[in-house]
């Protein structure tokens, strides 16, 4: 049976899936204007992609930066992200400066969630979800595959291992090549809803072609889902207010 989890005033994994958008201004500036627009749009939980930002590699900055999200957003959900190049980031990073900026996140006490890629070195993933967790920081686990969808029984194994791995939202996202592809993601993810998740999971089919599984992870068993502001921060990803509403006419008739 999946547990919800509670991260501030919002609870992911109970009725209607979340809504998640990302910051991805270059700038502190930036960031700040995309942070008011969210705010007035009422999103569940905000993302910063810090790949974006022009200073990414600097930890003081980011961690300056950090803080005055957290100011600008209020009591909303925050996620720290560093997504890497070889997941489809901005940017790459050494592993050492990976896990260096991740814990600096986790201690600020101003990120309520970490980004931790599943295909790291395993002992600096078990290493950093610990940190989070000894920190009182949830980790989302995630998989990012810009060039296929993997087989059913492959993308299961997937998330069990990041639910395994002590993951509190193990996360899996998909480039399809055809619809069979997207198919094959919601039959996945509905299987690992029915028979081997503890946890509320995230997972989605990328590119036009995947909007389906953005809005329709109700039905499957995805409790979160990315929608785009002004930029999005990933291929497919829909406009706020027709997320919205696309998930609610979902939500009213199941």
């Amino acid at each position: 049976m999946v547990r919800p989890l509670k991260i501030r005033a919002v609870t992911i994994g109970e009725g209607i899936p979340k809504i998640c958008v990302s910051l991805v201004g270059e700038t502190a500036s930036q960031l700040k204007k995309e942070a008011e627009f969210l705010m007035s749009e009422g999103v569940d939980v905000i993302e910063w992609r810090v790949d974006f930002f022009e200073n990414g590699d600097d930890v003081n900055e980011v961690l300056r930066t950090l803080t005055y999200i957290r100011n600008w957003i209020g009591d909303t959900p925050l996620v720290f992200t560093f997504r890497s190049k070889k997941e489809g980031g901005e940017r790459e990073i050494e592993r050492e400066a990976y896990s260096m900026i991740n814990k600096a996140a986790a201690s600020s006490g101003a990120a309520d969630l970490i980004d931790v890629e599943l295909f790291g070195q395993e002992e600096d993933v078990v290493e950093l979800i610990k940190f989070a967790h000894d920190h009182q920081v949830a980790v989302i686990l995630s998989n990012h595959d810009f060039g296929q969808t993997p087989a059913k029984e492959e993308i299961i194994a997937r998330l069990k291992k990041a639910q395994e791995l002590g993951g509190d939202l193990p996360k899996i996202a998909l480039m399809p090549q055809s619809m069979q592809d997207v198919i094959t993601l919601l039959d996945a993810v509905n299987t690992m809803k029915e028979k081997y998740a503890d946890r509320p999971i995230i997972a989605m089919s990328m590119g036009g072609q995947g909007a389906i599984s953005r809005i329709a992870g109700e039905a499957f068993g995805s409790a979160l889902t990315f929608g785009a502001a002004k930029k999005a921060s990933a291929p497919g990803q829909i406009p706020i207010g027709k997320l919205k509403q696309a998930m609610a006419i979902l939500h009213d008739s199941i």
